[in-house]
């Protein structure tokens, strides 16, 4: 996402009991989590990446935009964004999209590493598309790429290379942010980043076939918890009118930004407000996880909420954009801490965290880096001993 320097506009009232908690454990409500010290201890100086980790992680630099991605004669993209990773055999891949425009080669782009952690390739998987922002993967072993554009298209992708790319209209168009794939229910969960947004959901006719399919916005009460019900969208293609302005009565969402699902819960974030949003699919009701304005006993450690992914453990990791540039943890005994922090970077953010299939490797970039420029991305790896 492009630098956010907007004044928060959630008004919000009552007392923190009104607010729903977590999900995630099944049990009842919680209050938001609330700063605590991490589970990995505290972030130690920051080591030769500029990056300060608790005691025994480790990093390394992936990949620089504008740069042949070492080990590959492979150039990596521009304003690196949105990211997932994929068994390979004994190895894995890691796709990236690139946030600027078809002329600066906006689309998305894969590395592909050995079982040691080594890069042995790196190739383009989508090409000439509009600010692709974040995206989600899918249970089928694709990629889908998504504009954060008015009336931008879901495109999903080949994490191999192997496959072209498709465009998948069915989905909706709109200023697309996050995709979250949901196996259980057969529905893919979407983000809009838009001051006035909507979360949506598509039922694919035939799970895994995104060709064709319903889709739904949510509707809800004026609250920021209990049941939710969805309508289905009448024009997904908004050839006269916006997506999010034609059903009366969905349900505002300032600034969609990542989700994510797993366990049965849909986690995602809004950055007007500073929320991180649990949708419980199985019961339909949503609540909140964190929320800035809730934080009692100090300053929330977590701000400019963005891309969101989770580890084996239960832990949410959310990366900031802006703020003090950290990728904070949200656990499921609902306390918030800071994971990692990149020092001397204030003019990015933070984009595209995901976990190695083994869970022992964290994937993430600077979107700008030290420059400040959408030429100066950087990604990165944190190595160490992720909760399991």
């Amino acid at each position: 996402m492009e630098r956010r320097n907007f004044l928060r506009t959630a008004v919000i009232g009552g007392s923190a009991a009104a607010f729903g908690g977590t999900l995630w454990r099944g049990a009842a409500f919680a209050d938001p989590a609330q700063p605590a010290p991490g589970p990995y201890g505290a972030l130690q100086a920051a080591n030769g990446n500029g990056i300060q980790l608790p005691s025994g992680f480790t990093s390394r630099i992936v990949a620089r935009s504008g740069q042949t991605v070492p080990g590959t004669s492979y150039r990596w993209h521009s304003a690196p964004d949105g990211g997932a990773t994929y068994a390979d055999g004994s190895g894995w891949i890691y796709v990236s999209n690139a946030e600027v425009s078809p002329s600066s080669g906006g689309g998305a782009s894969a590395v592909r590493f050995n079982s040691s952690g080594t890069v042995t390739s790196a190739y383009r998987i989508l090409g000439d598309t509009n600010n692709n922002c974040a995206g989600g993967a899918t249970p089928w072993k694709t990629w889908l790429s998504c504009e954060e554009v008015t009336r931008g298209y879901v495109y999903e992708t080949d994490p191999w290379g192997v496959n072209a790319a498709v465009r998948r209209p069915a989905m909706g168009r709109f200023k697309h942010e996050a995709a979250a794939a949901d196996p259980d229910h057969g529905y893919v969960y979407l983000t809009e980043d838009e001051s006035d947004g909507r979360f949506y959901r598509f039922r694919p006719t035939t799970w895994g076939n995104l060709a064709n399919g319903t889709l739904q916005v949510l509707v809800a009460g004026t609250g920021t918890s209990g049941p939710v019900t969805w309508a289905n969208v009448p024009d997904p293609a908004a050839s006269s009118t916006q997506t999010r302005h034609q059903v009366s009565g969905a349900k505002v969402f300032n600034g969609g930004e990542g989700c994510f699902y797993a366990a049965g819960t849909c986690w995602f974030t809004t950055k007007g407000d500073n929320r991180v949003w649990a949708y419980d699919a199985n019961a339909s009701s949503i609540s909140l996880a964190y929320d800035d304005s809730l934080v009692t006993g100090g300053s929330a450690p977590l701000t400019g909420v963005d891309n969101v992914t989770r580890s084996g453990s239960g832990d949410l990791y959310i990366a900031e954009d802006g703020g003090n540039m950290e990728i904070c943890l949200i656990t499921p005994d609902d306390t918030v801490a800071p994971f990692l922090r990149i020092t001397g970077q204030s003019g990015s953010e933070i984009t595209g965290p995901a976990f190695s299939p083994d869970g022992s490797r964290l994937y993430f970039s600077s979107q700008r880096g030290t420059s400040g420029s959408s030429s100066g991305g950087i990604t990165y790896e944190v190595k160490g001993p992720f909760r399991s």
